[in-house]
């Protein structure tokens, strides 16, 4: 008789757990994209449902053929969260074996999402970004404001940070706790444009919407300058979107997906998407005094990237819960 079919459950704190370092997010997230690139990643757009205004629940399934890769997302954002204590991305990730289509692990994405997206915006940096870029301003003081300043202090010489949120509370204890964590002097600021105009690097990491009030004016972004919105478009006027020398997504075929469904309205079209960039297909940051932003709309290849090596981890520390199928 055969023996039982399981798979490990791995909670948000053993996710977190196994210690997953941001260089090797971003090394994988690379390799991914080489992949991609080369034509050998299977991503559909992600198809999803949307229950309340602003809300999403995503399907993001992909399969990695030569990072050992498959399986799908489940993953949500309410922006009302906030109000209610809970974070505004949560969701499930389950990782299938690609020999056999069994489910091999199930794990909470919520560190995984932030983790990856931060990642992929330190990489879109390197290819983007002045390699002496050393201010940083932060637009959003949540997971992914974290995660990205994370990873962009993997990758750049950065010695200060503006922090702004709509919540100043919230600038507030980013600014202490960033400072504290990362060895960078993090000061909070009352006023988005506080945290753009002296910056280098810009991360705006609000809700995305479908319909945003936009904040970041033309000549904000100073010439040199780079930035990854996070949120897609909710902080950026179409003035300070089109005076961009080089606007780079993840992927071509999902942003004009979601352009379909009515985002981007004001937005131009990408120059290139993230495989191009890292592939050679096309320059990334041409001149010093261009304007250069990523707006990098997360895909399943990337959470199909870091999954696997969170799994390995995961096993080979003993942490999880081991459940029979």
């Amino acid at each position: 008789m055969p023996a039982p079919r399981t798979l490990l459950y791995l909670s948000r704190a053993e996710v977190e757990s196994v210690a997953l370092d941001m260089p090797t997010a971003i090394r994988l997230l690379e390799a991914s994209f080489r992949e991609k690139a080369a034509g050998r990643v299977e991503m559909p757009p992600k198809p999803g449902i949307h229950p309340r205004p602003d809300a999403f629940i995503h399907a993001m399934p992909a399969a990695i053929p030569a990072m050992g890769a498959a399986g799908i997302k489940w993953v949500s954002g309410f922006p009302d969260n906030a109000g209610k204590g809970l974070p505004y991305i949560s969701g499930l990730l389950i990782l299938n074996d690609p020999d056999t289509g069994f489910p091999l692990c199930v794990m909470d994405c919520t560190w995984l999402t932030g983790c990856r997206t931060g990642a992929a915006t330190a990489l879109s940096a390197r290819y983007l970004a002045r390699p002496e870029s050393e201010v940083v301003g932060i637009l959003g003081c949540g997971v992914q404001g974290r995660t990205n300043l994370e990873a962009l202090t993997t990758a750049f010489p950065v010695r200060r940070v503006l922090a702004y949120d709509i919540v100043p509370l919230s600038a507030e204890r980013y600014a202490e706790e960033m400072s504290a964590r990362l060895g960078v002097e993090v000061v909070s600021v009352t006023t988005p444009r506080q945290a753009v105009v002296n910056s280098d690097i810009v991360v705006t990491a609000g809700p995305i919407l479908k319909h945003p009030t936009p904040v970041i004016a033309a000549g904000w972004l100073k010439p040199g300058g780079f930035a990854s919105a996070v949120d897609f478009d909710s902080y950026w006027q179409s003035g300070a979107l089109a005076e961009l020398d080089h606007l780079s997504t993840d992927d071509h075929a999902q942003f004009r997906y979601y352009r379909s469904t009515g985002y981007f309205t004001g937005t131009p079209e990408p120059v290139s998407d993230l495989g191009e960039l890292v592939s050679g297909a096309k320059p990334g940051r041409v001149a010093a005094t261009d304007r250069t932003l990523a707006m990098n709309l997360g895909l399943a290849l990337e959470d199909m990237a870091v999954a696997p090596e969170i799994h390995r981890r995961a096993v080979a520390q003993g942490v999880g819960t081991v459940l029979e199928l």
